[in-house]
């Protein structure tokens, strides 16, 4: 089964912002969320190549030229160009916000939207730092939740809407379609699951029925006769005894002449009533 957040990511970075302001906005983003000081100084680290490569597409030609990988993990460096090494005032313009959005999924984000449901969340490197994604979370889309996990703030969304709003605001139309197929899927799953457990609750609601109506007949069979009923209600009783598991419906079916399920049901009542008063007088005795 392909990884749906990945293969987001992959697709995003293939959408190359036209405006050049909003290049600028996609890189500085990049720089600010995934963002890694060490001893040698400031890098953009990342595990997906493709973000990789979309960071040093952006980047002047100065700083495309130390890309290297990480030793023992799959993981990319690109050294921070120095321009975009200090954290940068909040966007002005809207499509700016959209990107650092766009960025901030690409570089600490993940997307999941299996069995236990959809849950999109981020988990910046800092608090400044996540307070800052959710005022552009919040610009841009939806609130996010906020947790706690390891010391750091996490921040999050687990209603299906907020994440099909947050993906469409960010350009993300694969991620979207896919998302509406699964939560279509799920959701026939669904259904199917109710109309299947009522129909299960149906069918044991005419068994019980069915059985408590043979227990009357065969009471009042002992108690009474059948011989002793009128044609309708006998027919009925005959009718219960020989075909236990049919429903109302069908029985009246069978009927000379045919009858309505409610005529069916009322005869039924008729041989109820008759056996209550024959225990009744039986219990007197």
């Amino acid at each position: 089964m392909r990884n749906l957040s990945a293969d987001t990511k992959d697709a995003l970075t293939r959408d190359i912002p036209s405006e050049a302001h909003c290049r600028d906005a996609l890189l500085s983003g990049l720089a600010l969320y995934g963002s890694r000081s060490v001893r040698k100084g400031s890098y953009f680290i990342t595990h997906r190549n493709a973000v990789a490569r979309l960071f040093q597409k952006l980047s002047p030609r100065q700083a495309r030229e130390s890309f290297d990988k990480l030793r023992m993990t799959p993981g990319r460096r690109i050294a921070i160009p120095g321009a975009n090494r200090e954290r940068p005032r909040k966007p002005v313009r809207r499509c700016d916000r959209v990107m650092e959005a766009r960025a901030a999924f690409l570089t600490c984000g993940s997307l999941s939207a299996g069995a236990q449901g959809y849950h999109l969340e981020f988990a910046p490197s800092d608090g400044e730092l996540a307070q800052r994604l959710e005022w552009i979370l919040r610009a841009v889309a939806g609130r996010p939740k906020k947790m706690k996990r390891g010391g750091r703030a996490v921040l999050y969304y687990k209603d299906f809407e907020a994440i099909v709003e947050f993906f469409g605001v960010i350009g993300a139309h694969s991620a979207v379609l896919q998302l509406e197929d699964i939560h279509a899927l799920k959701e026939t799953k669904n259904r199917i699951h109710r109309l299947v457990n009522t129909e299960a609750a149906n069918l044991e609601r005419v068994a019980n029925a069915a059985a408590a109506q043979r227990e009357t007949i065969e009471f009042l069979s002992s108690a009474h006769g059948l011989r002793h009923l009128s044609k309708a209600l006998r027919e009925i009783a005959e009718l219960r005894l020989n075909y236990p598991d049919e429903s109302l419906a069908e029985l009246g079916r069978r009927c000379n002449p045919p009858i309505s399920k409610p005529t069916v049901n009322s005869r039924l009542t008729a041989l109820s009533r008759l056996a209550r008063r024959l225990r009744g007088e039986t219990a007197a005795r």
